[in-house]
């Protein structure tokens, strides 16, 4: 459903939102590993992220990626999908018509619908905290 690229940065902002909570800064090395991803890769990931004002980072010895404590219960995995992927997911066609709307609707048009506006919502009310929590207590995995 989503790209290659937005599922990593998905599981980035989880794995920093968590070391966040503690007030850690995370190298993008020490992301790279945690999410299964290769290095260049993860790195333009996070400059979109950081561009995007979900993830800060400082240069330097003592510097890494995190999100400011107070932002981390208010950011939300639609800003995440929007800032990779757009907001193609939540206006697309289930099969990938360019054109497919109520007047010229595609085959599946009625049932991608209401899965789609489930995953919006879905988005628009999970918060990085409620997933770092998760990640924290062991209840959920980044990795397999």
């Amino acid at each position: 459903m989503f790209s290659k690229s937005c599922n990593y940065a998905i599981k980035a902002c989880i794995f920093i939102a968590r070391h966040s909570l503690e007030e850690k800064k995370i190298g993008f090395v020490d992301i790279s590993k945690e999410i299964d991803s290769p290095q260049a890769f993860t790195a333009k990931i996070l400059q979109v992220v950081v561009r995007a004002g979900i993830v800060d980072s400082v240069k330097g010895v003592k510097g890494g990626f995190y999100i400011p404590k107070k932002r981390i219960s208010t950011t939300f995995l639609v800003q995440i999908v929007e800032a990779i992927d757009g907001d193609a997911v939540f206006h697309g066609c289930g099969i990938g018509l360019t054109q497919c709307s109520e007047e010229h609707p595609c085959p599946v048009h009625d049932k991608f619908k209401s899965i789609r506006n489930n995953l919006a919502h879905m988005l628009e009310t999970t918060n990085l905290e409620e997933l770092a929590l998760g990640i924290k207590s062991g209840e959920t995995f980044l990795k397999h």
